[in-house]
């Protein structure tokens, strides 16, 4: 997801409200043969196409097809790159070459071929939408862009430790934006959210050990989590859906230690009914929570110096579930990716693609040299 695309629409609906189709995109799409005058054909524009696709985008949201905030990603993803730069041409005067200029402009402000591949798909989307309800005959040739995979800066165990230790020695203290404030001045976090909550160790160590998703983080409630006590100890993480995956997740055992300490601090303070969210239960605005946990993790990143991954990439809360993935690969005695794809809710391709990449034969040494033993 765009983050740097989304903080440009802070009125942007939310993903989560209930009323936001009938308020943004009241209408169906038009039937085809609305378009049958050559005049009106020619008078559609590609921002009138976008938006007759936002409306039928719409309605596969709530037929179940995509889930909402894959739909308000591409409404901000179109405000953001494609309409400043091709809203106002004619739809039917739309060529190859227009096609090209958005991957110029996308290339000069500095995207990965990855974001620009995505809004390449998105364009694509749009034009065929215009050929699917009679507005263009057929849809021109689009450039392709070459992707190359790169994947979020894991942290070793020893930046991880780092990790931990840092945001220990931070609870309590102020954030240094707090301190450049003037009286009354305002920032995007309240001033009583600009100090280091006792929680920020327990969730990085939380999301080491359990695989979980950011997004998974600020929609996670109590009423989600069961601790499992048998052969075996870990949570049974029956979480809401995202990414079109719902089953259980199942955590490693130092997480269970965490969720109680968790649960025992969040008693005191009168948040750990069913329903009461995990981290940051005060805050009810959810999106909010996660940018707010996602700012103080910087800072702590920040601290330890470490904000850039082995690649130059920067670094963010989902490091950590790829931290968590990567140590699995390395430390797991047997572990197959099928079994690990699964349960952290995502496919093997993507472990292969994204995680396991990251990782050398000398990181595993000790297991090329192995041999079997002798039978008897």
């Amino acid at each position: 997801m765009d983050t740097n695309v989304i903080t440009l629409f802070p009125n942007a609906p939310a993903a989560n409200d209930s009323g936001f189709f009938g308020r943004t995109y009241p209408a169906v799409p038009p039937a085809a043969e609305k378009f049958k005058d050559g005049q009106n054909l020619l008078s559609i524009s590609v921002s009138d196409l976008s938006e007759k696709l936002m409306r039928a985008e719409a309605a596969r949201v709530q037929r179940g097809e995509i889930g909402r905030p894959t739909w308000q990603v591409m409404g901000n993803r179109l405000r953001a790159h494609v309409l400043p730069l091709l809203g106002d041409l004619p739809a039917q005067a739309f060529t190859t070459r227009d096609a090209q200029r958005l991957i110029d402009r996308l290339g000069d402000e500095g995207f990965t071929s990855t974001t620009i591949a995505q809004y390449l798909v998105l364009l694509r989307k749009v034009v065929m939408h215009g050929v699917h309800i009679g507005v263009l005959r057929e849809a021109p040739l689009f450039p392709k862009v070459k992707v190359r995979s790169r994947p979020r800066g894991s942290f070793s165990v020893a930046e991880y430790r780092a990790l931990i230790a840092a945001a220990r020695r931070l609870r309590g203290q102020s954030h240094p934006v707090l301190d450049a404030l003037a009286p009354g001045e305002r920032f995007w976090i309240a001033r009583e959210l600009l100090v280091m909550p006792d929680e920020m160790p327990w969730l990085i160590r939380w999301m080491v050990n359990t695989f979980v998703r950011p997004s998974d983080i600020k929609l996670m409630k109590h009423k989600h989590i069961e601790v499992v006590r048998a052969k075996h100890v870990y949570l049974r993480m029956n979480l809401p859906e995202t990414k079109r995956h719902s089953q259980p997740i199942v955590s490693l055992q130092p997480a269970v230690r965490v969720y109680e300490r968790l649960v025992a601090h969040r008693a005191r303070h009168g948040f750990d009914g069913a329903d009461d969210y995990i981290f940051l239960p005060q805050l009810k605005n959810r999106e909010h929570a996660l940018a707010v946990l996602n700012f103080l993790f910087h800072w702590v990143l920040e601290v330890e110096g470490i904000e850039k991954g082995p690649l130059g990439q920067d670094r963010t809360l989902y490091c950590l579930r790829h931290t968590a993935i990567t140590l699995r690969l390395l430390y797991g005695q047997g572990i197959d990716m099928l079994t690990l794809a699964r349960n952290a809710r995502t496919s093997v391709n993507m472990v292969e693609r994204f995680y396991a990449s990251v990782l050398n034969g000398e990181m595993n040494v000790g297991l090329l040299q192995s041999r079997r033993g002798r039978t008897v």
